[in-house]
């Protein structure tokens, strides 16, 4: 296995981690915000939580980039559905 081109289930691990760990964050942020935490900690905790899931949105968009290039130059699998290069492209701009 080449290290730069990780395998789909590895990809989808390392994003499920991503998520779970955005998960563990917004909890967070909910506690403190239910306990009257500081507004600073609270800010700071749910920039956290965004970029961690941005984190995950760009690399599920990778991952399909990867698959589409990988496979058929003008669609790419997204579990039963297809996708064309021009929603992934707007797919990918939704999180920008």
């Amino acid at each position: 296995m080449n290290p730069r081109h990780p395998t789909t289930d590895d990809a989808k691990r390392r994003i499920a981690n991503r998520l779970k760990r955005a998960r563990g964050q917004l909890n967070a942020v909910i506690d403190a915000v239910e306990s009257g935490g500081d507004c600073r900690s609270v800010v700071t905790q749910l920039a956290a939580v965004s970029s961690a899931l941005d984190k995950a949105g760009f690399a599920i968009i990778s991952s399909a980039m990867r698959e589409c290039l990988s496979e058929d130059a003008d669609v790419v699998s997204d579990g039963e559905d297809r996708l064309t290069v021009a929603e992934l492209e707007k797919l990918f701009l939704t999180l920008s």
